[in-house]
């Protein structure tokens, strides 16, 4: 049995995840595997046309240049280790981590996803950690503390520091205010 493996920009969550499988299968394939901007399908010759329109319908996008699927790629880790919790637990750089996982030196990398994105990785992964900081603000459950250390600051001044660059408010600020100027994570 041939697989057709696709790739597809702009999930980012599991409820994404749900709405590719489920569209999938409404359109009759057999899924095999669905994860963060990857499908694989049994079907080896799939109407690309038809999936296409599908996925833009919810806000997706088919990738077919391999430049666009590996800084996809890079994104989907991102997102990934951000939204897992684990990036205390990295035992790595973010450069290495990003190498390894997509097996590509992360020179290359860094140059595909400045010149394709026009922002460079670090400047991604800032971003994406600031996001996360302002979801877990707004449900004001967690100390500014904790969340400093969920996204691998090394102090909440770390934290402090770079939340402000980007929002121009502490955090404790940006909770105080009660805003809800989140970003969608494909925006980012």
């Amino acid at each position: 049995m041939a697989l057709q493996e696709l790739y597809i920009k702009n999930m980012v969550c599991d409820r994404c995840i749900w709405v590719v499988r489920t569209e999938l299968e409404r359109l009759g394939y057999s899924v095999t595997q669905v994860e963060l901007g990857r499908v694989l399908l049994e079907e080896s010759s799939a109407d690309l046309t038809t999936i296409t329109a599908m996925l833009e319908r919810h806000g997706f996008a088919l990738l077919t240049d391999k430049t666009t699927r590996v800084v996809n790629q890079v994104k989907t880790l991102i997102i990934e280790l951000i939204q897992s919790g684990h990036i205390a637990g990295l035992r790595t750089t973010l450069s290495d981590y990003l190498a390894d996982h997509v097996g590509l030196d992360y020179a290359h990398l860094s140059h595909l996803f400045s010149t394709t994105e026009n922002l460079t990785i670090e400047k991604f992964w800032i971003l994406q950690r600031v996001e996360r900081a302002k979801e877990l603000l707004s449900y004001n459950e967690i100390p500014i503390s904790d969340i400093a250390k969920r996204l691998g600051y090394s102090s909440v001044a770390y934290l402090t520091n770079q939340f402000k660059q980007v929002t121009g408010l502490t955090p404790a600020a940006y909770r105080n205010q009660h805003t809800t100027d989140r970003n969608p994570l494909d925006w980012i």
